[in-house]
């Protein structure tokens, strides 16, 4: 017999987000992630997905996974320290820092378990951590499983940064570190990392980066780092290979020394298994296919711009993104949650985001478009946005 305070809890909560539009209905797919997707027997136009380069669907990758199930095995049998590190994940982290211009790098199974391992192997009880306002959940876990001093400055405020900067360095704490999402994925803005690193520098801050949605889409593909031209001043680097690589896993990038440590410091490095062989060899063929061409990048580009042009000629607002990240902002949760359905049944799939993901208040329609959409998609796409906005007097 299950707890009566659990099951008041579940029931009385579960209500309250669904009466506040707040709560969340996952669909299965049928098919796979690419530009068009099933769902329920129904085609849909998919900008929902974080596949920016189209290939978690790209044939080359999956024959590279297959070729390492038919000589590896599906699974690494073990986590890294025992004797779960394969040759293949050796020639990962070596393809890692080359990609990203560093000396070393460690992967990881996913880019949240990289924030919980890197924060807290480096950071303490005694020491603090400066974080933007609009800084990734798995930011804020790790920032708080470190047990440091957490000081939110408000988001890409360079004044507000630097004075607080200013005052945390003052004796107070041992170590101090500004922590950066490189790309926010709510509102498609970049991180003013050239400021950032000129106010590290003058307080002596350690420099963190997480590159999730930048990685793979800026400085042409190499990342948010590598397009300020700052890859020898951030001390951490951290991406996921989930997104523009299009595989699974996460990764820290940066100097020999740092990635040592984490390797005899990081709690998910050391006690939980490692990433698949056919998930580490589809991700050595993408990070091949990344630096050997920017075809796909410049599609991407391409089609982002198309996108944002036209839901902006139709009057929606879509906030100041400065990446392929394309919000189409509505505010009012439930109003969002009713904009995000009839786009659904008109066969565009785009996920309402609402709080706690964004401020209450802000609720969006968050659209993805990829280097595999094509023109036709998004016209497709565009018009049914104009009709379902016009249809609601939201534009």
């Amino acid at each position: 017999m299950s707890s009566k305070a659990l099951e008041s809890f579940l029931t009385e909560n579960l209500a309250e987000l669904k009466d506040k539009g707040m709560y969340n209905v996952i669909d299965p797919l049928e098919s796979p992630n690419g530009p068009i997707i099933t769902i329920g027997g129904k085609e849909y136009i998919n900008l929902s997905s974080n596949n920016y380069l189209g290939l978690a669907t790209d044939e080359r990758l999956k024959e590279a996974a297959t070729k390492a199930i038919k000589t590896y095995g599906v699974g690494a049998g073990a986590v890294r320290t025992i004797n779960g590190t394969l040759d293949v994940h050796v020639k990962l982290e070596e393809a890692i820092a080359a990609f990203k211009h560093t000396e070393a790098a460690v992967a990881y199974q996913s880019g949240f378990n990289c924030n919980m391992a890197a924060i807290s192997a480096i950071m303490d009880k005694n020491d603090a951590i400066l974080s933007d306002e609009l800084n990734h959940a798995s930011i804020i876990d790790g920032c708080r499983l470190s047990r440091a001093k957490i000081i939110v400055y408000k988001h890409s405020d360079m004044e507000d940064l630097r004075q607080k900067a200013k005052e945390a360095t003052q004796g107070q704490y041992g170590k101090v570190m500004v922590i950066t999402d490189g790309v926010f994925s709510m509102d498609g803005d970049i991180a003013k990392l050239p400021e950032i690193v000129e106010i590290a520098e003058e307080f002596d801050l350690i420099t963190y980066v997480d590159d999730a949605h930048g990685s793979g889409v800026l400085g042409k593909g190499a990342g948010t780092v590598k397009h300020f031209g700052l890859s020898d001043k951030i001390d951490f680097q951290i991406g996921t290979l989930s997104k523009a690589i299009g595989v699974v896993g996460g990764y820290v990038a940066g100097k020999q020394n740092l990635i040592d440590w984490l390797k005899v410091r990081s709690r998910p490095f050391l006690f939980s298994t490692s990433l698949t062989p056919a998930d580490v060899a589809a991700c050595i063929e993408s990070l091949s296919i990344i630096t050997e061409s920017t075809e796909l990048h410049d599609r991407l580009w391409e089609n982002g711009r198309y996108l944002k042009q036209g839901l902006k000629k139709l009057g929606f607002n879509i906030g100041n993104s400065e990446t392929p990240i394309t919000p189409c902002i509505i505010g009012d949760e439930v109003l969002t949650q009713q904009f995000s359905k009839r786009l659904n049944e008109e066969g565009v799939y785009a996920k309402a985001i609402v709080f706690p993901t964004v401020a209450k208040g802000m609720g969006r329609v968050r659209n993805m478009p990829t280097a595999a959409h094509t023109k036709e998609m998004l016209d497709e796409a565009i018009r049914i946005y104009e009709k379902v906005g016009k249809e609601m007097d939201i534009i």
